[in-house]
């Protein structure tokens, strides 16, 4: 417990039990009175005799220091700002916490908490950069249309046939692609180098509200023939009806 006292010095209870032990009572008595075990009244009064009341003061507390130097951290910042994880020796492409901390512990033999990683990046005026490339399209009209209308009449109709139905996509893969996010100075966006052979390959897959995943893969672009295998290879060894949903596209 604190108690503003003239001079704006914050009291505890121990400076309290300290007079009163001088004026009043014994200090168990006194450390009884604040609800305190008789053996801290003692200890209190042992560090007043021995550092006075300055002793007895509320220090604000210091907090953690710092792991790094700062010379040591404008070093991560050179690491980190322009470059990427493999010009130091790391496979993947992209700055995570995890892969500073990682470079941190190899170059100045410190070990961060992924929460400190964080904090020193964002102290350097780093941040985490969405990808260059976001595109989203949607058509709220169509959307509106198929949660009122079209979803309810294919539930209604699968229902009546005892039918499964499954989600449709395809997805394409390419090596020079950029997913994920990596640590940047703030407005500045990343250019991060990919490979320059187009390397790529397709998937086509299906899923259900249960859970229910199928799917494969394979090269070049979707045409009527291959659609057609591909259902025939996703119906075998089902014995349920299945209703389709493709998006379209």
């Amino acid at each position: 417990m604190a108690v503003k006292c003239s001079g704006q010095v914050a009291w505890t209870t121990s400076q309290p039990l300290v007079l009163r032990s001088r004026v009043e009572a014994a200090p168990a008595e006194v450390a009884s009175s604040f609800g305190l075990h008789r053996g801290w009244a003692y200890k209190v009064l042992a560090r007043a005799q021995e550092g006075g009341a300055g002793a007895l003061m509320t220090r604000k507390g210091s907090g953690r220091p710092r792991t790094l130097t700062p010379a040591q951290e404008r070093q991560v910042f050179g690491w980190v700002n322009g470059k990427n994880p493999r010009q130091h020796g790391f496979a993947f492409g992209l700055w995570t916490r995890q892969v500073v901390r990682e470079l941190i512990e190899k170059k100045c033999a410190a070990r961060l908490s992924l929460a400190s990683v964080g904090t020193l990046l964002a102290r350097l005026g780093l941040s985490p950069q969405k990808p260059l490339q976001h595109a989203y399209q949607r058509d709220p009209l169509a959307v509106a249309q198929w949660q009122e209308q079209t979803s309810p009449a294919i539930v209604k109709h699968a229902k009546r046939e005892k039918a499964e139905i499954d989600l449709w996509d395809e997805s394409g893969f390419r090596a020079d692609a950029v997913q994920g996010r990596t640590w940047a100075v703030k407005g500045v966006t990343p250019v991060v180098a990919v490979p320059g052979q187009r390397q790529s390959i397709s998937a086509a897959s299906a899923v259900n509200s249960k859970g229910g995943f199928w799917f494969a893969v394979y090269s070049g672009g979707l045409n009527g023939e291959l659609f057609v295998d591909l259902l025939k290879r996703m119906m075998k060894g089902r014995r349920r009806p299945i209703h389709l949903v493709l998006d379209g596209s």
